[in-house]
C-alpha cells in the first residue's frame, strides 16, 4: 500500500518505520521530527496524496481536528483514514463524520504497549469505525501490533482505550500504595510480590509492569522510572476518562480519584517526564497527613 503517516514521534516513527520494512511505501509529515529513513512530505497534505491510507498518530483531538481538515480534501476516493491518536471520543466521531463526507472511510484505532510495542510491533489496536474499513487496514494492525480488536462504530476504539487506561491508573495506584503500606508493615516486598501476583490482588501492573525496582518482570522502575509510560500521559488519558463520564453522566470515583492523584503529581511534585509508576516512591515520601 501507499501510506502517509503524519506524526513521527515517539510513538508514530518506529510504527511507520516497521510497516516501511514490510514492504508499503511510506511518506511520512512531522511538523517538528525530521527523521532520517523515512520520505517526508513538506506538508500534511503532501503525504496524503493518492494514499491508499493515511495514518495520524497526534496528541490531541484539536490538532486531530485540524489535520483532517487539510488532509480529507486531497484523499483519493475510499482511501481509508486510520487515527492511532488517543483522543476523546467526540472528536473521533467528528473525524468520521468529516471522512464519510469526503467519499473516505475511517478508523479511530488508539493503541496500547508504549514505545516498546511501537518498536517491536506488538502493539494492541482497540478500533472503531465500520467492518469494511477495519478490513482494509488489518494488514497493518498485524505488522505494527500483536491483536487488534474491532470495538463497534466510530468512536469507540477511544471508548475502549479510555476506559482500559483509567483501569490501568487505578490499578497502578492501588499497587504503590500497597507496597508502600507492605514496607511499613514490615512485609518484605519479594513476599508481597510472589504472593499477590499469584493471589486475588493479580493484575498487569503488579505482574507485569511491577512498580518496585528489582521485583518481578523488568520495568521502568528498574531504570530510575525512565518513562516506558510518562506520568503526563497517563494523566491526559485519565482527563479524557473524566470528560466522557461527564458527557454520559457515568459516575466514575475511582476514575476522579486517580485523576486529581496524577494532577498533583505531574503538576505539582516531580512526575512530569517519570514513568506513571513513580507514584511509587512518591507514597513512599508521604504519610497519612502530608
Amino acid at each position: 500500500m501507499k501510506i502517509g503517516f503524519i506524526g513521527l514521534g515517539n510513538m508514530g516513527l518506529p510504527m511507520a518505520v516497521n510497516l516501511q520494512a514490510a514492504g508499503h511505501d511510506v511518506i511520512g509529515f512531522d511538523t517538528i521530527a525530521k527523521p532520517d529513513g523515512i520520505n517526508l512530505a513538506s506538508d500534511a497534505a503532501g503525504a496524503a496524496k493518492d494514499a491508499d491510507v493515511v495514518i495520524t498518530m497526534l496528541p490531541n483531538g484539536k490538532i486531530l481536528q485540524a489535520v483532517a481538515a487539510q488532509i480529507h480534501p486531497v484523499m483519493k476516493a475510499n482511501a481509508v483514514h486510520l487515527d492511532c491518536s488517543t483522543v476523546d471520543v467526540e472528536s473521533a466521531r467528528i473525524i468520521a463524520q468529516s471522512a464519510e463526507n469526503a467519499n473516505l472511510m475511517s478508523v479511530d484505532a488508539p493503541v496500547s504497549g508504549g514505545i516498546g510495542g511501537a518498536t517491536n510491533g506488538t502493539l494492541t489496536f482497540m478500533a472503531g469505525g465500520e467492518e469494511t474499513a477495519f478490513a482494509a487496514v488489518k494488514p497493518l494492525f498485524d505488522i505494527m501490533g500483536q491483536k487488534a480488536v474491532h470495538c463497534g462504530p466510530a468512536g469507540n476504539g477511544q471508548a475502549a482505550k479510555i476506559c482500559n487506561n483509567m483501569i490501568l491508573g487505578v490499578t497502578m495506584i492501588a499497587t504503590c500504595e500497597a507496597f508502600v503500606l507492605a514496607d511499613k508493615l514490615g512485609l518484605d516486598r519479594q513476599a508481597m510480590f510472589d504472593v499477590v501476583s499469584t493471589s486475588s490482588g493479580y493484575s498487569w501492573s503488579m505482574n507485569a509492569y511491577c512498580p518496585a525496582p528489582g521485583i518481578g518482570p523488568q520495568s521502568p522502575a528498574d531504570n530510575d522510572y525512565t518513562p516506558g509510560f510518562a506520568a503526563e500521559l497517563m494523566l491526559k488519558d485519565l482527563n479524557l476518562s473524566q470528560v466522557a463520564a461527564q458527557a454520559v453522566n457515568a459516575d466514575t470515583p475511582m476514575g476522579a480519584a486517580a485523576t486529581a492523584l496524577y494532577t498533583q503529581f505531574v503538576d505539582n511534585e516531580d512526575g512530569m517526564g517519570k514513568d506513571f509508576s513513580a507514584m511509587l516512591p512518591r507514597f513512599e515520601k508521604r504519610n497519612r497527613d502530608s
